[in-house]
Parts: structure tokens; C-alpha cells; sequence
């Protein structure tokens, strides 16, 4: 048996004083998420995406060429994996395979998102890809958390339409929720990247927590490979998604049979002009 003397127990006890300082430190320090969107559609920018330092997360849009090679390798390589489940938009743009439209009963709305997760491996939640028709109405959006209650699926609310109910319905039916706060790259060009980057740190520092959400443009990769090494020394810890997401337990306001008809739909004016993903440019659409 070793015996310790008592300078040596004074060095152990600093030593676990400075651990103990370090891990209440991290635990207090302000969180961010990034999550990089359209993954699956083409391998170089993927594997370019999956090679960014650090927690981020990837959502991958369904039956695409690459998102079971990719969301694979994102899940070897620890990184988390959403479904960026595409939803129908004011603008009526194309959405792609797999995706969620306002005519659809529950029936087909379930059994849409069950292959849209079958087809993207690992997937741990999902954000809303364009949705800003879809996430506006409540039994569209009661069936859509049916199902990843089910799966025990968190949702992130991309918040493509101030009017979404999205994040309340999840929050309703106890699914795991937070929203986007942050678009890093609506303008693609390296100095509008930046301030959007540098926007998501001031609402981190100042509410505790922030997501934003890009896209595996070279734009945006080349301004993040650069920033995240850098967050360490800010004081910042870039977090996967599902460890800002809170679950809630309040009593439902919305009904299911409210809002969901395509004749409400058509009373709808879609807003004049769009940004990201579909939804409508406006500064509440990007909550602070």
C-alpha cells in the first residue's frame, strides 16, 4: 500500500478543487447548437458538413441519395442525426420525397413520417424543412408529435412562419421541443454568415442558450470551420441539439379538429416575401 503524506493529499484536494471549479464552470457556461440542414442531397458537401469540429448536429432530408451513407457516418463519428422532415410551404414550393401536405389525413400523415425516419438512420428528433403552411395548423401538427411521441423524438421548431404551433403542440404533448432563434446563412456570403454567427453568441451569452440553424453551403462551412475552434476560449459550449430542448406538461389549448382543413387553408394569405425554408421575412421570425 502507498503511503501519502500530507503534502500530497494537499495536491490531490487542489487538484480535485480546480476539477471540481472546471466541470461547475462548463455546466454554467452558455450553450449554443448548430444545426446544419439539406444534408443527403450530394456527398462532397455532406462529407465537407460532417468534417466541421465539435457537437454539431445534422438533419437529413428523406430519401435522398446519400442520407443513409451519411447519417451513418455522422452517428460513428458521435455526432447527433435529425430528420429534416419537409412540410408544405406558403409558396407552394417543391418540397421533395417524403414530405408532409395539408391535404393529408392522419392515416397518410403517420405513415409518411414513419419512412421519412426509417430512411434517414440514427435519427434522434427532427426540424420542420420549409413548413410554413403545415406548422400553422394544429391537427396537422397534433399528428405530426403523435408520432414522435411515440418514437420518443424530439422536435426543433425551424420557425419558418411567425404563425407556426408547432413548438406549442410538441410542448402539449410532452414531446422534447425548443426552437430555432438563429438563421445563419438566409444572405450566403461570408460577412452576412459572420454577423448571424456573432448574433447566436450575444443571445447565448445573454439568455444562457441558442440555435441556429445552416446549411452545408461553402460559405457557411468555411465561416464556421473557422469560428468553432474558438469557442473554448469564449466561454461557449456548442451543445447537440436535443440538449437544449425542455419537455413541458401544461394542459392542451389547441384541438386537434380546430384548424386542419384545406378551406381554412385557402383563407390563409401567404406573406409577400420568404427567407429561409419557406417561411416569411420578418424579424419576429427569427425570436430573440
Amino acid at each position: 500500500m502507498v503511503s501519502l503524506q500530507a503534502g500530497d493529499w494537499r495536491r490531490i484536494l487542489a487538484g480535485l478543487s480546480l476539477l471540481l471549479g472546471w466541470v461547475c464552470a462548463q455546466a454554467d457556461a452558455p450553450r449554443i447548437a448548430i444545426v446544419i440542414d439539406d444534408m443527403g442531397n450530394t456527398l462532397r458537401s455532406g462529407r465537407a458538413a460532417l468534417a466541421l469540429p465539435g457537437a454539431v448536429t445534422y438533419a437529413f432530408l428523406p430519401h435522398t441519395g446519400h442520407a443513409g451513407r451519411l447519417a451513418r457516418q455522422a452517428h460513428e463519428m458521435g455526432k447527433e442525426v435529425m430528420l429534416h422532415l419537409p412540410m408544405q410551404a406558403m409558396d407552394g414550393g417543391a418540397l421533395g420525397p417524403g414530405a408532409l401536405h395539408l391535404h393529408m389525413g392522419e392515416a397518410t400523415i403517420q405513415r409518411v413520417l414513419q419512412e421519412d425516419l426509417d430512411s434517414v438512420p440514427h435519427a434522434v428528433g427532427v426540424n420542420n424543412h420549409m413548413g410554413s403552411l403545415l406548422t400553422r395548423h394544429p391537427g396537422a401538427m397534433q399528428w405530426v408529435m403523435n408520432g414522435l411521441r411515440e418514437r420518443g423524438l424530439y422536435f426543433i421548431d425551424s420557425r419558418t412562419s411567425v404563425a407556426t404551433v408547432a413548438e406549442a403542440i410538441a410542448a402539449e404533448n410532452a414531446v422534447p421541443v425548443a426552437r430555432r432563434n438563429v438563421f445563419l446563412d438566409s444572405e450566403r456570403s461570408v460577412a452576412a454568415i459572420r454577423l448571424q454567427y456573432q448574433r447566436m453568441l450575444q443571445l447565448a451569452r445573454r439568455k444562457g442558450s441558442a440555435i441556429a440553424i445552416g446549411h452545408p453551403y461553402p460559405e457557411t462551412l468555411a465561416v464556421l470551420a473557422e469560428e468553432l475552434p474558438k469557442l473554448e476560449a469564449s466561454g461557449i459550449r456548442l451543445v447537440p441539439a436535443s440538449l437544449l430542448t425542455k419537455t413541458h406538461v401544461r394542459k392542451k389549448i389547441w384541438r386537434a379538429s380546430s384548424s386542419h382543413s384545406p378551406k381554412v387553408a385557402k383563407n390563409l394569405k401567404p406573406s409577400p416575401s420568404l427567407t429561409c425554408c419557406g417561411g416569411p421575412k420578418s424579424k419576429s421570425s427569427a425570436p430573440d
